[in-house]
């Protein structure tokens, strides 16, 4: 490690910023950065920014370049009219430079970059991907992490963030690499023929095909909305959208503008209330009905609404499910509901969703977290005709209405929510309004994530500790409900009172999910983006009383278990 630490300082091509941290590091960080190497998790390579092969540089960036080369080489060996890749990023440190380090790397083999002048979304990379036929697309973003992380998200030819037979092949190519400091990058962007600037005409293409997903065009629009990007991508492109199709939009002012440090808001996560605090502000003043917040690369939705005369934060699983029931009742109204339809979502999102889309007739596949797997199974029925996409969603404020883009699109959904939130007020009645009346239709659920944060190598060691420590000693109960089946995602296999049966039709993946009495359930996993273990409730109950009474105790029981 040493020895590695050493030839960074004397040989890395590093940013003056980067290579100041690499000679100020103390043992301790020394070892945390040089320990370990950053890892692909569910949305690519994330992490913090700085020297070493455990953070985000330019060196990493290279290397996992050079790792994603082999597979778009392999791609375009069996497609040759695939050409290039599509490059975005968001407004973090570093997301140009690294943007252009690996359109550089590209070039250095031979391949072709087509890269964003300026800030894009992660949903328009996705679009890019599809409208130029490219053979993959890099995404620089680390989503809704704090300011001190980066990423680099990897597509294939669908705009579909890589699945894990993919990523496999890129992460076994980064292996191969001994060396990551002697890979040359000979062509630098301001050289390069093979480094292209997209066509702005693209970002026109993209505004239109959302515009075009309006079920309710002639709907009354006078509603007050508040939009804030939180320093990221979502602006312009999401105020552009609803000004265009006629909403009347007021930004945060100080929140639209790029700001690495993020400055204005105290968090760039739309899950946390403290990132609305200013637009709950803004919205007082004008007396808004609707606040907006994209997170920095604009692929997941917040949702605050006016209810009652207070401003109200309605979860990911909450916003689901009245986007299902608008949705569903709109096309149904309007003869457009296709049969065979289908909706995605994944192991950890709330029961809720899944019974307002039951009612209408329409099935609901789950797939494991990560947007990847519903685009993996959205191409699968393009291909097949077998089911009929109609909605691809998670928990974690990600929204796919229509598939022209692959990955989550907060554009797409905060137009069709704006739609919603318009068409009901013509009714006297708020979002929240239609999720009370889905509670007295479909039963309370009380919804809610909690998280243990634990930092660094040891961190990442006593993660792994807590899941080992819940599958050598299988739970029976979970506060006062009964555990009627442990479903482990890691060896596929379900265990109904004792009774070990196969778990099919998903990949390996570190989840336990305990189903309970009473229509209930509890799943655990390590987060694949931040250093965290992700505790996941649904909980049902008769009221709301009831069921914050009962999470309260699950949460309780499930901290004892893993203290």
């Amino acid at each position: 490690m040493n020895n590695r630490y050493e030839a960074w300082k004397t040989h890395a091509v590093l940013d003056s910023y980067t290579k100041q941290q690499l000679l100020n590091l103390s043992p301790q960080e020394i070892e945390d950065c040089f320990g370990a190497e950053v890892e692909f998790g569910t949305a690519g390579m994330r992490g913090l920014l700085g020297p070493g092969p455990n953070r985000l540089n330019l060196v990493t960036i290279r290397k996992a370049t050079v790792g994603f080369i082999s597979y778009i080489k392999k791609i375009q060996e069996t497609n040759s009219t695939l050409q290039g890749v599509a490059i975005a990023y968001d407004n973090r440190y570093m997301s140009r430079e690294f943007a252009y380090e690996a359109a550089a790397t590209l070039a250095s083999y031979g391949i072709t970059s087509y890269v964003y002048q300026s800030l894009r979304s992660t949903p328009q990379l996705s679009f890019t991907v599809r409208e130029l036929k490219c053979a993959g697309g890099i995404m620089i973003t680390a989503s809704h992490n704090p300011k001190e992380y980066n990423g680099f998200k990897v597509y294939d030819k669908t705009g579909c963030q890589l699945v894990p037979h993919d990523i496999d092949e890129v992460i076994k190519a980064i292996s191969n690499i001994q060396d990551e400091l002697a890979i040359v990058v000979a062509d630098h962007h301001h050289l390069s023929p093979l480094i292209r600037e997209v066509d702005p005409c693209i970002d026109k293409l993209y505004q239109k095909k959302v515009m075009d997903i309006a079920l309710r065009p002639e709907v009354n629009k006078d509603i007050k909305i508040v939009f804030t990007s939180v320093h990221g991508a979502g602006f312009p492109i999401v105020p552009d959208v609803l000004t265009a199709s006629g909403y009347n939009v007021v930004n945060v002012e100080d929140q639209i503008i790029y700001d690495s440090a993020f400055s204005n808001t105290k968090s760039p996560n739309p899950e946390e209330a403290i990132a609305y605090e200013r637009a709950i502000e803004v919205g007082k003043e004008i007396d808004a009905d609707v606040l907006l917040c994209t997170d920095p690369d604009a692929d997941r939705m917040g949702v605050v609404v006016k209810h009652n005369n207070e401003y109200k934060l309605i979860s990911g699983n909450q916003t689901g499910a009245i986007i299902i029931e608008y949705l569903l009742s709109t096309l149904k109204e309007k003869h457009l509901l296709k049969e065979r339809s289908v909706i995605f979502n994944t192991i950890v999102t709330s029961d809720l969703p899944e019974k307002v889309a039951t009612h209408y007739g329409v099935e609901v596949e789950k797939t494991l977290t990560g947007f990847k797997f519903i685009g993996e199974k959205i191409e699968e029925y393009s291909i097949t005709k077998e089911k009929n996409f109609v909605l691809g969603f998670e928990e974690s404020y990600g929204y796919l209405i229509e598939p022209f883009v692959r990955d989550k699109d907060a554009v797409q959904a905060c137009l069709l929510l704006c739609e919603a939130a318009a068409y009901y007020a013509t009714q006297n009645k708020t979002l929240l309004d239609i999720l009370e009346i889905l509670y007295a239709r479909h039963g309370y659920y009380h919804d809610t994530q909690t998280s243990l944060t634990l930092k660094g190598i040891e961190g990442s060691a006593k993660i792994k500790a807590i899941l080992q420590g819940l599958r050598d000693n299988p739970l029976t109960h979970i506060g006062p409900l009964k555990v009627l089946k442990q479903q482990d995602y890691q060896s596929l296999t379900e265990n109904i009172n004792g009774h070990i049966t196969p778990l099919t039709g998903f990949v390996s993946s570190d989840v336990l999910k305990y189903e309970l009495e009473q229509g209930s359930w509890v799943a655990v996993r390590p987060s694949g983006t931040e250093p965290k273990c992700k505790f996941y409730y649904c909980v049902k109950g008769e009221n709301k009383d009831h069921a914050e009474k009962l999470f309260n105790e699950l949460q309780v029981s499930m901290a004892a278990f893993v203290s």
